[in-house]
């Protein structure tokens, strides 16, 4: 993180001065934040989800049929949704994923019990109901108050299939596709926050060249068109924003290749995104458990999500030099972390447990994020229910909420507030050969007006005593939540629910500023009031 490492030659000098630098370990490390001095706008659709047909992240994790004895609406169970209403999800990416580039519109809209059932040959052979279909998926993302990001088949698909399948979701009934929405339930048309052309065009959804994509990119933004008159006009903030295939990682090809012709464009077609794919992974394929690791696997784990920084930097470098004014938003759809699936479950389901580790890499990105407000304007966590990072965990009529879903919970005063610069000594936490920062920290000025801090201690080991200072500001009081457990691998089960969840924290005001304890590996977000 820019700014914020140590460089080599201090290292090498604070490894010789160990004994005494673990002396004043408990001097309190002072952290200034800015709040004179606005910066962009931390745009609530960071804090997207993701729920692809894999594993039980649909079936049994958000779907469970009308018939169900689990609690539903519509066959969509009541207890997620109430979990990720109170998390505000800004939206939901759907069908996928490697699952949208064969996924087949059709085979889901109509009679359930007429539906074509296939094999979903991407996630574990599992068998594929088409249960949850396009006016599912529009119920659920309603009943949670959330949006549509809506992935197209670009990879098998076709161009008339994917333009049929816009117009059959935003059309009103004077066109035929609409009178065929309005025959399967649904009379007025639905609204599409994001279409995502294609997914991960670059590997599953086609392994096409940049240049190619670009091509075909250029056919689906033209015709995949939204007939909603409530989304038209390009200065309609409501307006469906199009996501192209954007880069894997540290790959450039396809930021170089999609930026370029979108620069290079005429009138008849454009994008309102680039999406980047980054998952938490120390090596290919993920071996690390999700349960069993120590403080190295942590320290590993964490090292590899703070790359997210200088991959967002240079994607951001090359899309500056295309776009300037910043029109495109760089959208990671993907991210989070990916281990070993856990023992005794079907390969190919991608089922992992979720830690206090998990949380604090989710806390981590989020303040990433923030700090390239300018131009990362969305982003969606994988994924939602019982795959990947998970936000929700559920067996049968069970359900469970993960460290990470409480951190999306704490970080609920950062949608659309207004990033706020902090200025800190970030410290070091060693462990072997991995240097991490001790500490990190995001302020915003939230739309209630209050300004807010959050800060993760790194460390598992030492608390971090802070000095918070806001010039020509006197805070009064300090108070929110802190989510920290006895260790790092501490988790919720489905016996012990509540092992890892917020607690409130609050500072102590003296002399305009506020000091504060922030515990060994832990989250804190405060309300600093004036």
């Amino acid at each position: 993180m820019k700014g914020k490492l140590l460089g080599g030659a201090m290292i090498a000098l604070l490894a010789l001065a160990g004994p005494a630098l673990a002396q004043r370990s408990g001097e309190a490390i002072s952290v200034t934040v800015e709040a004179g001095k606005a910066g962009p706008k931390i745009d609530r659709q960071i804090f997207g989800q993701f729920a692809e047909h894999l594993g039980t992240g649909i079936y049994g994790g958000v779907w469970v049929g009308p018939d169900s004895n689990i609690p539903n609406v519509r066959g969509i169970r009541s207890d997620v949704v109430a979990a990720l209403k109170a998390i505000k999800v800004p939206n939901v990416r759907w069908p996928g994923g490697c699952f949208a580039d064969e996924y087949h519109w059709r085979d889901g809209i109509g009679d359930p019990k007429k539906r074509r059932i296939t094999v979903n040959s991407n996630w574990g052979g599992a068998i594929e109901n088409n249960a949850f279909g396009t006016h599912e998926f529009f119920d659920f993302v309603e009943q949670i108050g959330s949006e549509a990001y809506v992935s197209i088949n670009v990879g098998s698909g076709s161009y008339k299939e994917a333009a049929d399948w816009v117009a059959y979701m935003t059309a009103d009934t004077r066109n035929t596709a609409g009178q065929e929405r309005a025959a399967n339930g649904r009379k007025e048309p639905w609204k599409i926050k994001f279409l995502g052309i294609g997914n991960e065009s670059w590997g599953c959804g086609g392994n096409m060249r940049p240049e190619y994509y670009a091509d075909e990119l250029k056919r689906y933004a033209r015709f995949a068109r939204n007939y909603n008159p409530a989304q038209q006009g390009d200065a309609n903030p409501d307006r469906m924003l199009r996501v192209a295939v954007g880069p894997n990682d540290n790959d450039t090809t396809y930021t170089e290749g999609v930026m370029k012709a979108w620069k290079d464009r005429d009138w008849s077609w454009s994008i309102e995104g680039l999406s980047l794919h980054s998952y938490t992974v120390v090596k290919w394929p993920p071996a690390y458990d999700s349960v069993n690791f120590g403080e190295k696997e942590y320290a590993e784990l964490t090292q590899a999500t703070l790359r997210m920084d200088a991959q967002i930097k240079t994607h951001s470098a090359i899309m500056d030099k295309y776009d300037p004014e910043k029109k495109v938003p760089l959208i990671v759809d993907e991210w989070g972390v990916w281990l070993a699936k856990l023992p005794g479950t079907t390969e190919g389901f991608l089922q992992q447990q979720n830690t206090l580790r998990d949380g604090i890499i989710a806390a981590l990105n989020f303040n990433i994020f923030a700090r390239h407000a300018d131009r990362v304007r969305g982003a969606n966590i994988a994924q939602m229910v019982n795959v990947l990072q998970a936000m929700i965990l559920t067996d049968g009529p069970k359900m469970v909420l993960t460290p990470t879903y409480y951190v999306h919970r704490m970080y609920l005063p950062f949608q659309d507030a207004t990033f706020i610069p902090v200025r800190f000594d970030a410290g070091e936490y060693r462990v072997g050969d991995v240097v991490l920062p001790r500490i990190d920290a995001v302020a915003a000025r939230g739309a209630d007006g209050k300004l807010w801090l959050a800060a993760v201690n790194l460390d598992p080991n030492r608390a971090a005593p802070l000095r918070l200072e806001i010039p020509g500001v006197r805070v009064r009081s300090a108070a929110g939540e802190v989510l920290t457990a006895p260790k790092v691998n501490s988790l919720n089960s489905f016996d012990a629910p509540d092992s890892v969840a917020p607690r409130p924290i609050a500072g102590k005001a003296q002399g305009g500023g506020v000091t504060i304890e922030l515990p060994a590996k832990s989250v804190t977000v405060l309300a600093l009031e004036s």
